[in-house]
């Protein structure tokens, strides 16, 4: 298998794997649970398996600089985005915040090629608008109790494609396994410090902390690790724009397992958005400024 063809399989596994994880959160929430309560099982779980995981595989942990930068990458970019995304599911539907969120490839790409002097390919350009069509398409008619949610959500698309581009600059020489177990770990000190202060509300149920877990295993563990993967063998530009794969998933199994409406301006939308991943993960998202 080619770099490239593992770092789209990467992606895609990632995608789908995040896709998971607003469908098992409202599951989460619907027993009580609070964003901080929530948050803090996910982050504090999923670091100490990350860490298990990168022991395993001797990854060595980063040192000096690059560790003091990606334990704030956690505790200060991952920490603001995930609590706008998990804020924005209480307030929206799964599917809709998802969708929401994946407005960041086109971010991505801009601030790339702003700041790593490159510009993007015009079949990258098409993809961006292709995908970010189809995410337009996913979203349908909002209700007025709605946009504080969906302001939310857009927010942390912001927040979240300036901490891509960050940390494509900050993963070279270490385990996929080893980044994430230090991202995951700075997260993790934020919301247990913010559980504690705040007597934070967690899941009563069996099934509840059921999901949870899955929250942390798969939709934070498996796809935070094989997001960091795919970052460095493609880039921060063709792993933003091939993880559009993951509001399909979540438009798909929110309709599914929480019967929420799929139209078919959302399917339509999630044919574009897979039409915009098969093409990209043909080709490189950037050129250099000197290219023809």
């Amino acid at each position: 298998m080619s770099p490239r063809l593992l770092g789209a399989v990467l992606a895609l596994t990632s995608a789908a794997s995040f896709g998971v994880m607003p469908v098992l959160t409202k599951v989460v929430y619907d027993d009580g649970a609070g964003v901080a309560g929530v948050l803090s099982v996910r982050f504090s779980l999923a670091a100490v398996v990350l860490l298990g995981l990168a022991r395993l595989r001797r990854e060595a942990l980063p040192r000096g600089r690059q560790l003091l930068v990606l334990f704030l990458l956690g505790a200060v970019g991952y920490v603001f985005e995930s609590y706008c995304y998990f804020a924005a599911l209480e307030r929206i539907s799964a599917g809709l915040t998802a969708l929401l969120l994946y407005l960041y490839p086109a971010l991505v790409v801009l601030l790339t090629a702003a700041l790593l002097r490159t510009r993007p390919s015009r079949k990258a350009g098409a993809c961006v608008a292709v995908a970010t069509a189809g995410t337009a398409l996913t979203i349908g008619p909002l209700g007025g109790g709605q946009w504080t949610g969906v302001l939310l959500g857009l927010t942390a698309a912001l927040s979240y494609s300036i901490y891509i581009v960050i940390s494509s600059r900050q993963v070279a020489g270490v385990g996929p396994f080893a980044t994430s177990a230090v991202v995951m770990g700075g997260a993790a000190v934020v919301y247990d410090v913010g559980a504690v202060a705040t007597h934070a509300r967690l899941p009563s149920s069996g099934s509840a902390w059921a999901a949870l877990v899955a929250v942390a295993l798969v939709g934070t563990v498996v796809a935070v690790s094989t997001f960091f993967a795919a970052l460095e063998l493609l880039g921060p530009a063709d792993t933003a724009v091939l993880s559009t794969f993951e509001p399909v998933v979540s438009v798909v199994v929110a309709a599914v397992a929480l019967g929420e409406d799929l139209t078919a301006l959302q399917i339509a939308g999630g044919a574009l958005v897979l039409g915009a991943v098969a093409v990209l993960a043909r080709g490189p998202a950037h050129v250099p400024l000197d290219a023809p």
